[in-house]
């Protein structure tokens, strides 16, 4: 009986490893999977490298302010980029569609890296990129979406293209 209790213990064991966890993957074999369930991940390679939230608890809200509707998702990271946000403002979102990322305004999407506090570098009518809502459940509060952009450093001319991106999780109002 020992033996079997063992057994399940180390079947239990494995099946709970996450390949997120492997230091061995590379690229988006690192990335969580692209699902539409709610799952509360995030992640995405930013210039080739993994970046995968594993905190579970990025701040993701929709909400009816002002007569307007507002949308974000924030998530960290304890890399060389401390955090990737996406929002929109007064966008009403009714169903799953794509959507160009520009620069941070009304009506619009838009995204930003943060490198530090006092650095982040947001998409423009130059860097731009697109989000694509796979999924949105105003009666579950799902929220699934794929999404890719590029930002430049402006002082340094560095580039951060990040690519694979998507995010599957819940969100408040």
């Amino acid at each position: 009986m020992r033996k079997i209790f063992l057994l399940y213990v180390l079947f239990a064991f494995l099946s709970s490893c996450d390949k997120n966890d492997d230091k061995n993957c590379s690229g988006a074999d690192c990335l969580p999977p692209a699902t539409q369930t709610g799952a509360d991940t995030f992640g995405c390679l930013v210039n080739g490298e993994p970046f995968v939230d594993k905190s579970r608890s990025f701040n993701c809200f929709y909400q009816f302010f002002d007569g307007e509707y507002y949308f974000s998702i924030s998530a960290k990271f304890n890399k060389s980029i401390k955090g990737i946000g996406l929002g929109s403002q007064k966008i009403e979102l009714l169903q799953a569609g794509s959507y160009q990322l520009r620069e941070i305004g009304a009506g619009n999407f838009s995204a930003d890296v943060f490198v530090d506090a006092d650095n982040n570098f947001e998409t423009s009518l130059i860097d731009t990129g697109t989000i694509s809502i796979t999924k949105f459940d105003m009666e579950k509060k799902i929220v699934s979406a794929t999404f890719e952009f590029t930002v430049t450093d402006p002082a340094s001319g560095k580039v951060y293209k990040i690519t694979e991106g998507r995010f599957d999780t819940h969100f408040t109002e």
